[in-house]
């Protein structure tokens, strides 16, 4: 169906409707088409929840942004306690490479939020980056 990631298994609620796959987002609470993006994106969120310990409540996930007056959306956003964007997570489909067509969107979405941090993902590579230092680093800090 789908490949493996390099990202926690995810126990994801799939279906099946007309050769068709769905998966229920606990995010957004409700079921998607699932394509090899929201692939990414639900193994992402899982591993946000799962493995990182953010609640649901701090998840927005296609959050809508305004930017130059056209309406964006970020895959996925996490704000913190205090309602201030934190993270910024791009994802993509495990075949699109991650390049610096995926790097300058991802960093107009920063931009926009002010979010301290920024996460590219394809399921199979990743890059992390503190945007308050400008520095890549290996891996998500707690939050």
């Amino acid at each position: 169906m789908f490949p493996a990631l390099q990202l926690p298994k995810a126990n994801l609620r799939l279906s099946q409707k007309e050769g068709q796959y769905f998966v229920w987002c606990d995010v957004r609470k409700k079921q998607l088409k699932l394509t090899p993006e929201e692939w990414v994106r639900q193994h992402a969120m899982h591993f946000l929840i799962h493995q990182k310990g953010i609640s649901i409540g701090r998840i927005s996930a296609e959050h809508l942004l305004k930017i130059n007056k056209q309406n964006r959306r970020c895959d996925i956003l996490v704000i913190d306690q205090q309602g201030k964007a934190v993270l910024i997570v791009e994802c993509k489909a495990p075949e699109i490479t991650i390049d610096e067509k995926t790097f300058l969107q991802t960093s107009n979405y920063v931009r926009e939020t002010g979010a301290q941090f920024f996460w590219m993902t394809n399921g199979l590579q990743h890059v992390v980056m503190d945007c308050m230092n400008g520095t890549f680093i290996e891996e998500l800090p707690e939050m």
